[in-house]
């Protein structure tokens, strides 16, 4: 990935094992979710952070609908206030 930004990456264990490493783009917070908004150089992917047991999980959205909703808010939000 050539981004001259420093991201932080991680990699994603897919359901056949395969695993696949991502670019942390944001973490936000909307009403009361947290989610993380990740890239790679094929895809980007949205997706919501669960703690259990004290560990963090990333759970993939099944409802594009609801995705676009996420994502459309999170634009509105930079948009309004954006980083310095």
């Amino acid at each position: 990935m050539d981004n001259p930004k420093l991201r932080d990456l991680i990699l994603i264990e897919e359901e056949n094992g395969d695993e696949r490493e991502y670019a942390v783009e944001a973490l936000f917070d909307l009403e009361d979710d947290s989610f993380a908004l990740l890239t790679s150089e094929e895809e980007v992917l949205l997706m919501r952070i669960e703690e259990e047991d004290g560990e963090q999980f990333l759970i993939g959205l099944d409802d594009h609908e609801e995705a676009e909703n996420i994502l459309h808010a999170y634009q509105v939000a930079i948009e309004s206030a954006p980083a310095e």
